[in-house]
């Protein structure tokens, strides 16, 4: 299968000053997609990393203006990664993961497809494997039916939002990004008590290795969420 990569988007009008820092930083992520396109379908461990850390440095890093051309690039590379990896439980988790952020930072009933891919990539995953990713499937299926319309227009769901958000903590009960997604559930469902605990869990939760930085950024919003309560 052939690899496509996207070119980096064209940018508006900018202050000379502006023009070059966003050159210089378009220029690191188009420099890291093509190795990632030089790397992808080798090695599936480090096709991953290379996603992974490119999914990070977006969230973190990348300026709100450009996260949407950077995801949608994200999101082609998940996709074509998971085609080449179809019985690998991270690369469809990972897949689902970039696709779900693309189609929040998208917005709109455009991103329906995306959300509705994103779940079915995380359901694939599930079944390879229902503790993949220490459960981040079942993270991000939770955060998709909590926020996706319900009815003939999607597939959004609080129920189901619930029981994914409860199995996400039987695997990872400490984890700040389960306890911060099931804590805006809550509140956004009315249940102030319970969304202000999972609120605490997740500012006094543990990071993981290889999400530090995504985890010490919800860590924030945790507190702000529970402060707010």
């Amino acid at each position: 299968m052939k690899k496509v990569c996207v070119q980096e988007p064209r940018m508006p009008r900018m202050s000379a000053r502006k023009t070059a820092m966003a050159t210089a930083l378009a220029g690191a992520v188009a420099l890291s997609s093509l190795a990632f396109c030089a790397s992808a379908f080798g090695d599936e461990a480090s096709d991953v990393f290379a996603l992974k850390n490119r999914f990070e440095h977006t969230l973190t890093e990348v300026p709100a203006s450009e996260r949407e051309a950077t995801l949608e690039a994200l999101a082609e590379d998940a996709t074509a990664l998971a085609e080449a990896h179809p019985d690998s439980a991270d690369a469809l988790i990972w897949q689902g993961i970039v696709l779900a952020s693309y189609a929040r930072e998208r917005g709109g009933l455009g991103a329906l497809g995306d959300a509705k891919n994103a779940r079915k990539a995380l359901e694939r995953a599930i079944k390879i494997d229902p503790n993949g990713n220490a459960g981040s499937a079942y993270v991000t299926l939770g955060a998709l039916y909590d926020r996706v319309p319900g009815g003939l227009i999607g597939f959004g769901d609080s129920d189901t939002a619930e029981r994914m958000f409860q199995r996400a903590l039987e695997i990872r009960p400490d984890g700040i990004d389960v306890n911060y997604y099931y804590a805006t559930f809550l509140a956004e469902e009315g249940d102030t008590q319970a969304a202000q605990e999972h609120a605490r869990r997740a500012v006094s939760g543990t990071a993981r290795d290889t999400r530090q930085v995504s985890d010490e950024a919800l860590r924030r919003k945790a507190k702000t969420l529970f402060d707010t309560l």
